[in-house]
């Protein structure tokens, strides 16, 4: 972004919470599944229908309002927010207006440029639409499973906190996060559980007043967070440098043109017509109830990161890494009780794991190799019974079978350690290249990792490197014998 102009991001983030049931109705609370088999007339609108909170619903919302700092009202209203859409039978959405469950939070994230706080301005429950689907035949339907699943709206504060593409993603990254460690939602955003739409604005450096903010929708990933508000903070300037307006409109991302495109003008809050929904009671959120919920918090993620550095030595970075659901957080804390290796097991976890994790299009918690195995690993290697590379060959295996490693290790014939057996090697070494080993005798020091390199080649990476490395330094130290 130029100096010219500067962004001001808010965001609101819708989440599916996990419950049994749905919002306003025993309907199952699931994902997929045939269209139109779990619903029922609360769900599709019927005439004379009549919604029941869910309990479970209003205690994850209250507990996310904790984890976000938040205050809680004493009384929270259900609303009526009324617009027509395919997908909404009843012709409007319950929701919660201007008496929500959790006010006034905030929640701070790390960036390039240290910590920011983000306040935030809200969090309320509301159910969630059905969904509208285009078919082929260019007919559209609509499936009626996903309408009355309850749904979290977590608002950020205005004015706008954020001023960049960087932190508006460390704050979804971030808040994510800890919806995941209380437990009231999966984070899926590739099957739209948590939703997210960022409000993006651009003003001139020292100017007091906002500009016209557009809502960016169909962001189903980090990235297309990032890249779709990269992209609206620079269409808006150059909009600004033509002379042209910005217009207040909701726009969508188009994943393969790396562009937001124009879907509708964006509402203003008074054409929902907003009333108090008659047929629910108001919710009296006691401070009994709210404290018996404080009581039962979990490990955040911020805790988490402070004890693993704490107890392990560990840096902010593998931290954050390892932090970043709470199976991260619980695999590493149990491989780390069978091996205590922290250092090598957070190496392994971010690196060759992460890779064929990414490669596989695979969750952590879809692997095949268990805690315990993966610290079996880690034995091997520092202990001397298995060199580096041939740990990497073995945890190849492990990942794609979910085999033992020290099965996997006796099976491949372990590590060559033996002394005399990597003399040989040496020897050979040696009489394969005498002009390396001469330059190795004449002080090039240099050329030892050369020719360990060379007896790990013959020995199709067995060779302890250790002991390799202590017979070429008794060999160099002993005097040299006429041929």
């Amino acid at each position: 972004m130029t100096s010219e102009y500067e962004a001001a991001i808010g965001m609101e983030v819708h989440a599916e919470l996990l419950t049994e049931s749905k919002m306003f109705c025993s309907c199952r609370n699931a994902f997929g599944g045939e269209p139109n088999t779990r619903c029922c007339p609360v769900c599709v609108g019927m005439p004379g229908a009549l919604p029941v909170a869910n309990r479970r619903a209003v205690e994850h919302v209250i507990r996310t309002a904790l984890a976000l700092n938040c205050s809680i009202n004493a009384v929270a209203r259900f609303d009526r927010k009324n617009y027509f859409y395919p997908d909404l039978p009843k012709g409007y959405q319950i929701s919660q207006y201007d008496q929500p469950i959790g006010v006034g939070g905030w929640l701070d994230i790390e960036t390039s440029a240290g910590v920011r706080r983000v306040r935030i301005r809200r969090v309320h429950l509301e159910e969630d639409t059905g969904k509208l689907m285009h078919l082929p035949a260019g007919d559209s339907a609509v499936d009626y499973n996903r309408s009355g699943v309850p749904l979290m709206e977590i608002v950020t504060e205005f004015p706008p906190d954020m001023r960049s593409a960087e932190e508006a993603r460390a704050y979804l990254v971030g808040l994510r996060a800890i919806l995941m460690y209380i437990g009231v939602s999966d984070g899926r955003m590739e099957e739209g559980s948590l939703r997210c739409e960022p409000n993006v604005s651009v003003r001139p450096i020292g100017s007091d007043q906002f500009g016209t903010k557009t809502e960016i929708k169909n962001l189903n990933s980090f990235r297309a967070v990032e890249r779709g508000i990269a992209h609206e903070i620079e269409r808006q300037i150059d909009v600004l440098r033509g002379g042209g307006k910005v217009r207040q409109e909701t726009r969508g991302w188009n994943e393969a043109r790396q562009e937001t495109v124009v879907q509708r003008s964006k509402e203003e809050e008074q054409e929902y017509r907003y009333f108090p929904d008659p047929d629910l009671v108001p919710l009296r959120l006691d401070d009994a109830w709210v404290e018996s919920i404080r009581s039962t918090m979990p490990e955040l993620p911020d805790q988490a990161r402070r004890r693993l550095i704490a107890a392990h030595g560990i840096s902010e970075k593998e931290a954050a890494w390892l932090t970043q659901t709470p199976f991260h957080a619980a695999y590493f804390d149990q491989a780390v009780r069978f091996h205590n290796a922290p250092e090598q097991i957070a190496s392994w976890l971010m690196g060759d794991f992460a890779r064929l994790l990414n490669v596989t299009q695979m969750g952590l918690e879809q692997s095949k190799v268990t805690p315990d195995n993966l610290a079996s690993l880690v034995r091997l290697v520092d202990s001397g019974q298995i060199s580096g590379k041939m740990a990497k060959a073995i945890f190849e295996r492990m990942f794609e079978t979910g085999a033992a490693a020290t099965d996997i290790a006796q099976e491949m014939g372990g590590q060559i350690s033996d002394p005399q057996a990597i003399r040989t090697l040496v020897e050979e070494v040696r009489a394969a290249e005498p002009d390396v080993w001469d330059a190795l005798r004449n002080g090039d020091t240099k050329k030892t990792t050369y020719v360990i390199g060379q007896v790990m080649r013959l020995s199709r990476g067995k060779a302890n490197p250790q002991e390799t490395r202590r017979i070429v330094e008794e060999m160099l130290a002993a005097p040299e014998t006429a041929s």
